[in-house]
């Protein structure tokens, strides 16, 4: 939103995120740190529509929402939150290398970092938002970078998710973990048709050229 302009206000039948009232009357006025409490709003807004009960690290640095912050202001307030026992950490091990997750200091946070710990994960689900396509790649391919994240988003536009996932799911069969590979499948379903179908009009785009073109046709070309 433009700093200048002042906010319209909430329209009506908002949707509404929860946030339990011990963080107003135990934590709020504990905190003396604005980057700090920005992290856990957010937080709590993203993991209220989340399947999975934890955001990696990738996904707190790469969404535009905490770019204010900086890498070192989103490290530093996830820190102080850990210390203060609002977030819990979890270093896991992966193909794509180390990921760190963050887990709600609540029963159902401490339980599904005990079984992240322990090495259970679920099945990978169509995220309901695009943002979770970003643990969708975290858990399949590898770490997520900026730059990567802008292209996943830009990719979820000219794609239906089922193909993204279902993409993914063909390269890591083929153990080609990485980015490129996943794009030249898509760009060979809209071309061609997936499962030799072709794709119908109605389905996000009836000209195939238009995922190759314009400013995101790198997304499909390297």
């Amino acid at each position: 939103m433009d700093k200048a302009r002042p906010f319209p206000g909430f329209p009506a039948r908002t949707p509404t995120t929860p946030v339990p009232e011990p963080f107003f009357t135990l934590l709020l006025p504990a905190m003396d740190d604005l980057g700090e409490l920005k992290v856990l709003l957010y937080i709590f807004w993203r993991l209220s529509k989340k399947a999975e009960g934890y955001l990696s690290l990738g996904e707190l640095m790469a969404d535009r929402a905490l770019r204010g912050l900086g890498e070192v202001g989103v490290r530093q307030a996830l820190e102080q939150a850990c210390q203060r026992g609002v977030l819990l950490s979890l270093t896991q091990q992966g193909d794509g290398g180390p990921r760190q997750l963050y887990f709600l200091n609540s029963p159902q946070g401490r339980g599904a970092r005990e079984r992240m710990g322990r090495g259970e994960t679920a099945p990978v689900q169509e995220p309901p938002q695009g943002p979770g396509v970003f643990a969708l790649y975290e858990q399949n391919i590898g770490l997520l970078t900026p730059l990567i994240a802008e292209e996943l988003k830009e990719a979820e536009k000219l794609y239906p998710s089922a193909w993204i996932e279902e993409a993914i799911r063909v390269a890591v069969a083929q153990n080609k973990r990485r980015w490129s590979y996943v794009a030249r499948i898509l760009e060979r379903w809209a071309t061609e048709g997936k499962d030799g179908k072709p794709r119908r009009d109605s389905e996000k785009g009836a000209d195939p050229r238009d995922f190759t073109r314009g400013k995101y046709g790198h997304l499909i070309r390297y």
